[in-house]
Parts: C-alpha cells; structure tokens; sequence
C-alpha cells in the first residue's frame, strides 16, 4: 500500500507542462496589455503635451498683451487725471473722451487679467497631467521590462520542464525500486534465516532434549550424539556467517573494499560454481565507508546478474582505483542482449541492471553497457571520489580499463 500510494504522487510531467505554458501564455498577454497602455498613454501624453505648447505660446501671447494693456491704462488714467484737473483749458467732451478711453481699458485690462488666469490654471492642470501620464508611462516601460525577464526565464530557464521533471521523476522512481529492493531483501534474508539457522536451531534444541534422556537411559551413547550435535552448531555457525556476509561484509570493514571483494569472489565460486577472475589497478586506499558499501554492492549485484542470465561458468571484473574517481569493467562472454530494448522494457519484474544504475546514479556516477545478443555484455562504471587527499573528483572516461 505504501508503494502504491507512492507511485500515485508520481508527478504528471504533461500537467505541470500545460499549467506552465498556461502560465506563459497568461504573462505574455498581460505583457502585451500593458505595452498596450503604455502605447496609449504615449499617444496621450503626446496630446497633451501639444496641447500644453498651444496653452503656454497662448499665455505668452497674452501676458505681453496684458503688459501692453497696462501701460496704455496707465496712460489713460494719467490723461484722464490731467483733463479733469484743467476744466478751462478741457471741454466737457474732452473730459468726457478721456474718461471712457480709460474706463474701456480698466475693462480690457481686466478681461485679458481674467484670460491669463484661466489660461494659467489650465497650463498647470496640463502639466500636472503630462507629468502623471510620463510616470505612468516610465512605470509600465519597467513592467514591461520586468514582465521580459520573467518571460525569458520561463521560456529559457524552464524551456527543458519536461525533461527537468523527468529527472526527478526517475529520482522518484528510483527511491522507490530501493524501497523494493529492501523489501525483497528482508523478504530473501528472512527466508534464508528461517531455512536455514532458524530450523537448524530448532533440530539443536531437539537433538538436546534427546541427549538429556540419553543420560538417564543410555550414557554410552550421548558422546556420539553431542559430536553430531556439535557438527550440527557448527553448520549453523557456517550459514549465520554467510548470511552476516551478505548483509555486511565484516572484511569491508576490517581490511577494506578490495579485500572484501576478493573474499566475496572466492565465496561465490564454492557457492555456485561461477569463477571471477579479479583484477585491482592502482594504490589501494581506504575511502568513505559508504562510498566502499554501495561499491561493494554494484559489483555484488553485476556478478549477481552474470550468474542469473549471461549462463557462463567465468566472468572478469576489473577495478581501477584513481585519485578522482575509481572504474568499475564487468565483462562476460555470455548471452547478451539489447540495452535499448531493457530499457524500454514496461512492467519489468526483475531490477537487475536496472537497479545497478540506480545505485551507480547516487554516486553521482556513470554507467556504460555495451551488448548484443549472443555476443557477450561489457559494463563499464564510473564514479567520482570526493576525498580528502583528493579535494577534486574527475567524472571522465580517461581511464586504463577496457
């Protein structure tokens, strides 16, 4: 159920694909709305600025026109003082002349006074418009701006979504045929336990029992029996180590990857038949006990599928160790088969090459296999090594190993 519950949280790489295009295309039109109001603000602003050149040239115009007005009020007034003051030297209709030639100028004056304020209000209005329209302009040229980067991102950045969630999909998938994995071997180490040791055990406690009534009926006989006893403990000894062997190799620890490599060798021939042929280049050295685990392991489970499909009674493994990285050959003359049609493959019930890569994967490392049906299967592996002797890690194929 768990599994299962996992797989469904697998990501629908189409889903995200679409909601992202979506997206895009949702910001594209947005960003061609806003050039749409900045253009029409532009145009606006345009006008208004035209406007405005009209409104001051018109102010200009009159303000000179006022300044004129004023002198010839001025003078006006001056004349009007002067006749009025001076009755025996200035008629009636003279005085009269010149109170109307003042008055109608107060009148001008004050018409063209009343125009330059109205034609000031309305420069002011404009600029105060033109300056709002020119921000709102600058702000959408920004928007635009921003909205272009964001789009650049999108259609550069997450261009490959596609394949950027296919990666971590395999990552998931990957997570989850380890889960499997460890299923089926807590499934096959409970087997071997309950086959082996734990019914041996039981026969132990059986053949004890025997021997205690063999003191009260015949004691002559208990020696041979606790000497069959005995061999039987030991038996049980030999396949509790095995089984410890093959959880965690306890020379892994002790003595180091090549060591353990080479014990797991000569078990496996006396297990089942099939000789390894182990070569080891380069200057042995002790690296990170994880890394020498899941090394261990890919090597173990390489040399597990030679013996289940390649039907061969010999193998060869090579392992170079350098100072960044450290190659991995496995090579049989056996069956073969087709790389591209494994992988492929759906619903595939065995995990074999399959999880060699996975394991090789969270290395950070790579996996080369060259094979063809009837032609035998060349692995090639391999991995980086961050060390402290080190300080780099050199991914490259340049490596002696064919």
């Amino acid at each position: 159920m768990i599994l299962r519950h996992e797989v469904n949280q697998v990501l629908d790489i189409s889903a995200l694909d679409r909601i992202v295009k979506e997206t895009i295309e949702a910001i594209e039109r947005s960003q061609a709305q806003i050039y749409d109001i900045a253009e029409n603000t532009r145009a606006e602003a345009s006008l208004v600025s035209s406007e405005l050149a009209g409104v001051k040239s018109e102010l200009d115009a009159i303000i000179t026109e006022v300044d004129k007005m004023e002198r010839a009020e001025k003078r006006a007034r001056v004349r009007l003082a002067e006749v009025s003051k001076d009755f025996n030297r200035y008629t009636e209709q003279d005085i009269k002349k010149a109170y109307d030639t003042a008055y109608n100028l107060q009148i001008e004056l004050i018409k063209l006074r009343e125009r330059e304020k109205v034609l000031q209000y309305r420069r002011n209005h404009l600029e105060t418009s033109l300056r709002r329209l020119q921000t709102t302009i600058q702000k959408a040229e920004k928007l635009i701006s921003h909205v272009g980067v964001v789009l650049t991102y999108l259609n550069g950045g997450l261009h490959d979504l596609s394949s950027k969630l296919g990666e971590l999909q395999q990552t998931q998938q990957m997570a989850l045929n380890i889960i499997r994995a460890q299923e089926e071997e807590r499934k096959r180490v409970a087997r071997e336990i309950h086959d082996g040791p734990a019914q041996s055990m039981a026969n132990v406690v059986m053949r004890a029992e025997y021997c205690l009534k063999l003191l009260e009926k015949d004691p002559g006989k208990v020696k041979d029996e606790l000497l069959a006893l005995q061999d039987m403990v030991l038996l049980n000894l030999q396949e509790v180590r095995k089984i410890i062997f093959d959880l965690r190799p306890m020379v892994l620890d002790d003595l180091g990857l090549v060591p353990a490599l080479k014990r797991y060798f000569a078990v496996y021939k006396e297990k089942y038949g099939l000789e390894i042929e182990f070569e080891f280049l380069g200057q042995e050295r002790r690296l990170d006990t994880g890394v020498e685990v899941a090394i261990f392991r890919i090597i173990q489970e390489a040399v597990n599928n030679i013996k289940k499909h390649a039907q061969v009674e010999s193998a060869r493994v090579k392992m170079e160790m350098l100072p960044g990285r450290i190659t991995i050959s496995v090579r049989d003359t056996g069956r073969g088969f087709d790389p591209q049609t494994l992988w492929s493959e759906k619903n595939r019930t065995g995990y074999g090459l399959l999880g060699l890569r996975e394991r090789v994967q969270l290395l950070s490392g790579e996996m080369k296999i060259n094979s063809a049906r009837g032609q035998g299967t060349h692995i090639l592996i391999s991995i980086p090594l961050q060390e402290k002797e080190t300080g780099t890690c050199d991914p490259t194929w340049g490596s002696g190993i064919t």
